[in-house]
C-alpha cells in the first residue's frame, strides 16, 4: 500500500521525551521569576532551620551545612509558566539527610518550606524525602546566581519550580496541609508537570 508524504509526519520535529506537557525547552536561557524582591543574604547571617513535628529541632549555619555529606543532582528542571531547563547538574545537601538529624515524627505528614523573604510552599512529606528533594548552592558547578535563589534554595526537581523555594530558610514539619504562598494565591497544592496539575482544579 502506498503511503503519501502527508501521513508519515515528514518534517515534523522530535518533542523531547524528557519534557513534560506543555513545556519548552528553554535551552541556555534560565528565566527569572520572582514573586518578592531580591535578597541579599550573606552566607555569615544564612541559616536554614527544621522545626514542627520533629524530635530534635535545629538550625545549621553555612559552614555547619556545608560539613554535612554532600549530594548531587543531574536531570531537568520545570517551571509553570512552561519554561523547562535540561540537563542541569545542581549540588548541596539531600533533603534526607537533614530530616535524619532531627528525627521526624510519625504523625509528620506535610512540609512547609520557608524563605528568608517570607515567601512560603506547601509540600507533602513523601516529596522532600526518597532521594527527591535537596538544599543546594551550586548549579552547574558555579555558586547559585542570588536571582535563582543563592546563596542557598530549595529543590524539588520532579515538581513545578515554585515549589523548590529560593532563599531557603527552612521546613517547618506538620500532620496537616496548609497552604503556601503561591497555593493561596491559585496554584495546585502539589504542582507535578507531568500531570499538568498548574492551577487549582487542574
Amino acid at each position: 500500500m502506498a503511503i503519501t508524504r502527508g501521513f508519515t509526519g515528514r518534517g515534523r520535529a522530535t518533542r523531547d521525551p524528557r519534557l513534560p506537557p506543555g513545556q519548552y525547552d528553554a535551552k541556555d536561557d534560565w528565566p527569572v521569576l520572582n514573586a518578592e524582591a531580591t535578597p541579599r543574604i550573606g552566607t555569615d547571617r544564612w541559616t536554614f532551620t527544621i522545626e514542627g513535628l520533629v524530635d530534635r529541632p535545629r538550625s545549621w549555619t553555612w559552614d555547619e551545612i556545608h560539613a554535612l555529606p554532600g549530594s548531587r543532582y543531574s536531570g531537568d528542571i520545570h517551571c509553570v509558566t512552561t519554561w523547562s531547563k535540561l540537563g542541569m547538574t545542581f549540588d548541596g545537601v539531600s533533603v534526607d539527610t537533614l530530616l535524619d538529624a532531627v528525627g521526624v515524627q510519625p504523625e509528620a505528614k506535610f512540609v512547609m518550606a520557608t524563605a528568608h523573604t517570607g515567601y512560603t510552599t506547601n509540600l507533602p512529606l513523601a516529596d522532600v524525602t526518597g532521594g527527591k528533594a535537596w538544599v543546594v548552592w551550586q548549579a552547574d558547578g558555579r555558586p547559585l546566581a542570588v536571582e535563582h535563589g543563592g546563596p542557598a534554595r530549595l529543590l524539588v526537581p520532579h515538581l513545578y519550580f515554585w515549589k523548590s523555594a529560593k532563599w531557603a530558610s527552612g521546613l517547618r514539619v506538620m500532620a496537616e496541609d496548609e497552604q503556601g504562598f503561591w497555593e493561596r494565591n491559585g496554584y495546585h497544592d502539589r504542582g507535578d508537570p507531568w500531570l499538568e496539575q498548574r492551577y487549582q482544579g487542574d
